[in-house]
């Protein structure tokens, strides 16, 4: 019992949102520390409020929230000290400030901070010693950003990639699940109200994908700027396209639940949606690609070598059983619709989506897909130090070079 009980508590510390809570917090009690001793506010409690705001789960969310959050103070304090030298505090006034810092707040790149620009301005406008009580706020918001950015530099935020895999391997057996559940009712009289659940229950599927995809996101996040992480970018990649091809197998599984749904509809009063025989098979096929899916998802999320020869083992032993199910499945269903040929599309249309999860799955597609993708990001990084090259040639007066005509 003890045994379970602490490694429920070890998960929960690795919980984005626990780690997010412990780290704000003392990242906002440190900000208002150093803010006593460097304000001449008697309580500045924008120190704390800004290293609460700024701390991110990942060290490139806090480096950009920071910059995005003193950006909105700075011009709210700007607008405040620029009404106030022509206005006092009333209604009108009030209401006139609120939409002009709205207004500019959308063409100063803040974001979500776009409130926070009237917000200031709101604050130092009612105050009454407007040019110190502006610049003060300006100094507490400096701090705690700068509180926040070095609290993650020091005390470098966990690295979400593990979470990001378990999330991609959960997905992948859900899909397995959904598979084998459809596999199982594939030789009964499956009546159409059930063949159209699985159909929604491979719609829902979509929300697991977005789920996995924030978490990519925050994977994606905590791998950039991070010293202690050598191969950022072949991570983010493998993980990327290790979830674009799931999420088109995701889609696959739709359609292929949907010609089920179909079959089913169209199938005599009584009949069964497939002979004994040909049930079986598919049943044996269906369950080899969801062991591909499972093992696909596991060779992605591995980072161990060793652990990902195993699992790229795993992968083409499913792949080979299921290409070798696939035939025989072929041939019955060939067999079928020369004696029933009323529903040959749909017949047609389920091996196609089959086929099409095994392509997706395949290890030289998957390999070829990878290499592109590393191609194409090393190309938009070449481009990218390029651009800043001739930037920085022409803040030293060296003008734009033309490149020599060949």
């Amino acid at each position: 019992m003890s045994e379970a009980l602490t490694d429920r508590f070890r998960r929960r510390l690795k919980d984005p949102t626990v780690v997010l809570t412990i780290r704000a917090t003392v990242a906002a009690t440190l900000a208002y520390a150093v803010a006593l001793q460097l304000s001449a506010e008697p309580a500045p409690l924008t120190a704390p409020l800004t290293a609460l705001l700024v701390v991110q789960v990942t060290l490139y969310s806090t480096l950009t929230t920071s910059i995005r959050r003193v950006n909105s103070v700075v011009v709210g304090v700007v607008i405040a000290i620029g009404f106030s030298s022509v206005m006092g505090l009333s209604w009108w006034s009030l209401g006139l400030i609120i939409l002009a810092s709205l207004t500019i707040g959308q063409f100063v790149r803040v974001d979500e901070f776009v409130n926070e620009v009237a917000i200031s301005a709101m604050l130092v406008l009612g105050v009454t010693r407007l040019a110190t009580q502006a610049w003060d706020r300006v100094l507490e918001t400096l701090i705690g950003a700068v509180v926040g950015l070095l609290f993650n530099l020091v005390f470098a935020p966990p690295v979400w990639v593990d979470t990001a895999g378990e999330s991609i391997e959960d997905l992948a057996r859900q899909a397995r699940h959904l598979l084998l559940r459809i596999a199982e009712e594939l030789g009964g009289h499956t009546p159409v109200e059930r063949a159209a659940a699985r159909l929604h229950e491979a719609r829902a599927l979509d929300q697991a994908i977005a789920d996995v995809d924030g978490a990519l996101r925050q994977a994606e996040d905590s791998l950039r700027l991070n010293p202690r992480i050598s191969e950022g970018l072949l991570s983010r990649l493998v993980l990327r396209t290790g979830l674009d091809t799931l999420e088109i197998c995701v889609v696959v599984i739709r359609v292929l639940a949907r010609s089920l749904t179909d079959l089913a509809k169209r199938r005599e009063e009584g009949e069964e949606l497939f002979p004994p025989d040909v049930a079986l098979a598919l049943e044996e096929l269906l369950t080899h690609v969801g062991g591909a899916l499972v093992s696909f998802s596991v060779l992605v999320t591995t980072q161990v070598s060793r652990n990902a020869e195993e699992a790229e083992g795993r992968l083409a032993a499913e792949l080979a059983a299921a290409l070798a199910s696939r035939e025989r499945v072929a041939q019955m269903l060939l067999r079928r619709i020369q004696a029933h040929p009323k529903a040959w599309q749909l017949h047609g249309s389920l091996l196609a989506e089959i086929d099409r999860i095994l392509d997706e799955l395949d290890l030289e597609h998957r390999t070829r897909r990878l290499m592109e993708e590393l191609d194409r990001a090393s190309v938009a990084n070449r481009e990218r130090f390029t651009g800043l090259g001739r930037i920085r040639g022409l803040v030293r007066g060296e003008g734009w070079r033309r490149q020599p005509e060949s």
